[in-house]
């Protein structure tokens, strides 16, 4: 009989998207079907709406969303309670009627909104199995939710972060998934000719991860009048799309894109990435091998995610300006940084020994473009 899995994701940021594609396909190549509901959605039309504007608006204020953060979600408060309470007390029943309607055998959240709300479901339906994945450093108070069955997150103060509220949580330490196609990233000097950038030029690319955060056009135009070579993402903003394009017109050192699936390649043809520290961006860059550069720009779980990837190492932080963008990605150029010397291992392995401690035995189908080369990596049970 084929497992079903309901993975519950969110639509703040690509992060919950690519946590969600990755996991849909490693599911789909064990023989799993999977579908796939927005968390915020599931509150209704207007409180979900409502909810992402609030969001929203809070992280454009960066000291009252880190007040939020850090005095209430990570370390939980009453307010913290209050929050969860209150968007459980809608998305609870809306969760039991669609498991009701489908049932599945897997509730896999990536949001911190539905981890909480599968916790809650999951003691009304017999055989239910609750995951959560967060690839934050510090997972905030809405995602520990008791009776879930295991926490897969991607470091060691992660790990923690969930203790600190269930001592006893189920919880493995597993690399943060990455979608194939950047395993199958093209060597560096094959992704240049395809776009045109010379073999011995010193290049970055700069992603705009959806957030809008940071001087991302005004660091383009400084880099490219200081001899760098840029290829700029801007995402789904037209408006930034636009003014990289007026940018290009004037110089051949920046090649702009907007919303494009050939990051795998712009990673490899570039030296350095300017980009958020967002767990999923830097993975994707780790992967590929390439030095990151990150904005402390992102507030909230933006800073402790920082602080994670220097820890890490390969990655630096810039003052967040276009002079200071451009005179920490000269000092790189100075410094003479390489692509690293080995890949990094397939993330996929270490998920499917995590799930087999809770019953869950995938077997996931071997990709066609698998490359033998690539280690792979196992969990830490902590």
């Amino acid at each position: 009989m084929t497992k079903t899995a309901m993975l519950l994701t969110g639509p703040l940021g690509l992060g919950h998207e690519m946590m969600a594609r990755c996991c849909t396909q490693l599911l789909a190549r064990s023989g799993w079907h999977t579908r796939r509901l927005d968390s915020m959605s599931l509150l209704g039309p207007w409180r979900g709406g409502a909810g992402e504007q609030v969001f929203k608006r809070l992280v454009a204020i960066p000291g009252l969303y880190d007040g939020l953060h850090f005095a209430h979600l990570r370390t939980g408060s009453r307010l913290a309670d209050r929050m969860d309470r209150a968007s459980s007390a809608r998305l609870v029943p809306a969760l039991r009627a669609e498991l009701d309607r489908q049932p599945a055998d897997l509730v896999l959240s990536v949001f911190a909104t539905g981890a909480s709300a599968a916790a809650r479901v999951k003691a009304q339906v017999p055989g239910l199995r609750t995951v959560v994945l967060c690839t934050d450093v510090a997972v905030h108070r809405l995602w520990a939710a008791p009776d879930t069955d295991l926490f897969l997150v991607t470091s060691a103060a992660a790990a923690e972060s969930v203790r600190r509220y269930l001592p006893r949580a189920p919880v493995a330490v597993v690399p943060p998934p990455v979608r194939p196609e950047f395993y199958a990233a093209p060597p560096q000097q094959q992704a240049r000719a395809a776009l045109g950038i010379p073999p011995d030029a010193f290049s970055v690319l700069v992603i705009d991860s959806g957030w809008g955060f940071g001087p991302l056009v005004g660091a383009v135009s400084r880099m490219a009048e200081a001899g760098v070579h840029v290829l700029a993402v801007a995402g789904r903003d037209r408006r930034i799309e636009g003014r990289l394009r007026e940018l290009a017109a004037g110089t051949p050192r920046i090649t702009p894109f907007g919303f494009t699936d050939r990051v795998p390649e712009l990673m490899a043809a570039a030296d350095v990435i300017v980009a958020l520290p967002g767990a999923n961006t830097c993975a994707e860059a780790r992967v590929v091998g390439r030095h990151l550069l990150l904005l402390d720009v992102m507030p909230g779980h933006g800073r402790d995610n920082l602080l994670h990837e220097l820890e890490l190492g390969r990655a630096h932080a810039c003052v967040a300006t276009p002079d200071g963008v451009t005179a920490s990605a000269l000092a790189l150029r100075d410094a003479g940084i390489t692509p690293a010397a080995t890949p990094a291992p397939r993330w996929e392995p270490a998920y499917v020994a995590a799930l087999q401690r809770i019953g869950l035995d995938l077997q996931p189908r071997e990709e066609p473009d698998s490359h033998a080369a690539h280690a792979v990596a196992q969990p830490a049970v902590l």
